[in-house]
């Protein structure tokens, strides 16, 4: 019962500590965005990079890679590996950006507990797990916050202090961050992706990987 009434609240806690962030955001200028070197000089491109955006790939890469991302997202799932494909065969040329675009409903807090791991330096591999389990804890394409905590045992996460920080105002003020970029730069589904600026018009993997492919200056193999 302890437990249940912990997670209630904490809950309630962070659906407001996001109505705060989503309130702030909204009426409050833009930060100053994190640019690659090889940032185009595109007024757009202020929204996809942020500081707080988790990356992959040195910072100096040719190509950035950014992805509007939702946890609870299938598509986003399925998608993942050839991301990781991407990067591991061009590991000094491309560099990943991850935001978030958490349409799905309740996809928010799962969000805020990717990045209350990522506190403990675990964001990486608490995203692959709830990928990996992504089926159990999504239903009717809604995440189901309950049924999530199973899947982050045994990566070495403080899961109190995990529910505590998932609370925390600045965890929702980035999330509401990442929505109100999603939404400058039109996005409405998920997975996004924007290669130096440039959206993918054209989803799928090969469309993706022959874009990159352009940026780095080679033909597709």
């Amino acid at each position: 019962m302890k437990r249940k009434l912990l997670f209630v609240a904490t809950a309630v806690a962070l659906l407001a500590a996001f109505a705060g962030g989503a309130w702030i955001y909204a009426n409050r200028p833009a930060e100053a965005p994190a640019v690659s070197p090889t940032a185009p000089a595109d007024p757009a491109y202020t929204h996809l990079v942020r500081m707080h955006s988790p990356t992959l790939g040195k910072p100096d890469a040719k190509v950035q890679l950014v992805e509007f991302f939702d946890p609870a997202c299938s598509a986003c799932a399925r998608f993942y590996p050839y991301v990781k494909e991407i990067l591991a065969a061009h590991p000094d040329d491309v560099r990943l950006v991850l935001r978030f675009a958490p349409f799905h409903r309740g996809a928010d807090a799962v969000v805020a507990i990717l990045v209350a791991a990522r506190k403990q330096g675990k964001f990486w591999p608490a995203l692959e797990a709830l990928l990996a389990s992504q089926a159990s804890w999504v239903k009717q394409n809604a995440a189901q916050v309950g049924l999530v905590w199973p899947h982050l045992e045994g990566l070495g996460l403080d899961l109190d202090r995990l529910r505590a920080d998932m609370a925390k105002p600045e965890i929702a003020r980035e999330i509401a961050q990442d929505l109100a970029d999603a939404r400058a730069l039109e996005v409405n589904k998920t997975p996004q992706f924007f290669v130096n600026g440039k959206p993918l018009t054209q989803f799928g993997y090969e469309p993706l990987k022959a874009m990159i492919a352009e940026a780095l200056g080679s033909a597709p193999p």
